[in-house]
């Protein structure tokens, strides 16, 4: 396929882009000419999104897969790199969540948020650094969240435990890939106008902000576009808060 790039343009993967923070970051990320590979497990989503990007289908790719299965994930970097190249990018921002106690939270639906939000962290930045560090330029960023960093029971205690090793997690890459100019940063929203949230009745919560009103996802995907740029290079191993001021540090 041939591609017609703007100067300074990438290869960015955005995962969970069927909707929600995703979309709207791999909108951005389109927007500022890079070419952008949308993976989500909902096939239609990023189908609709790659349409209203990029109807020819040159800068947008979208690829339907379950960031929870090793090889679904494999077989849409294959893909990928068959288009394009490797991802100098990587935004890692697919999720789920599953209300419910700490007491009755089962172990099976605890290993499968933990798979989504923490492990798929862990795979999809083995299989993309190695690339970013042969090139001496990568930009990896983590969506975290507020709830990894105040236990927050919302999403549920297995969703806040799996947000906070993504936290960790950011750091122990970061300091990796720092020689080789691959940066890994972390982004932590705390209550966003999105479909997920809109789920889990959150709306109430903006009331306890301290700028009076929820955050959009287009201010998330502001910050991730920064991260992601030639000017972020001596930014690494950082959380961002954007959360309208309800946990300041």
């Amino acid at each position: 396929m041939t591609t017609t790039t703007t100067p300074g343009a990438r290869v960015a993967l955005v995962t969970g882009a069927g909707g929600g923070i995703g979309a709207a970051t791999a909108a951005r990320l389109h927007e500022l000419g890079h070419r952008v590979a949308l993976l989500d497990v909902d096939g239609e989503a990023v189908s609709a999104l790659r349409e209203r990007l990029d109807p020819g289908g040159n800068r947008a790719l979208a690829l339907r897969a379950d960031v929870d299965d090793p090889d679904a994930v494999h077989g849409a970097l294959r893909e990928v790199r068959a288009v394009w190249h490797s991802p100098d990018i990587l935004v890692n921002n697919a999720a789920r969540t599953a209300p419910g106690s700490v007491w009755d939270v089962g172990l099976a639906e605890w290993d499968a948020v933990l798979a989504t939000n923490l492990r798929s962290v862990l795979t999809l930045t083995r299989l993309c650094a190695p690339a970013m560090r042969e090139r001496g330029w990568g930009r990896v960023v983590n969506l975290a969240s507020l709830a990894g960093q105040q236990g927050g029971m919302l999403a549920g205690p297995h969703y806040s435990a799996a947000k906070a090793g993504v936290l960790v997690l950011t750091k122990i890459f970061a300091r990796d890939l720092a020689a080789a100019g691959v940066t890994v940063n972390a982004v932590a929203p705390a209550a966003v106008h999105t479909p997920a949230v809109a789920r889990l009745g959150a709306g109430a919560a903006a009331r306890s902000v301290p700028v009076g009103r929820m955050g959009r996802a287009a201010e998330v995907a502001a910050l991730v576009a920064y991260l992601v740029g030639e000017d972020a290079g001596y930014v690494t191993g950082a959380t961002f808060d954007i959360n309208g001021g309800s946990h300041m540090r």
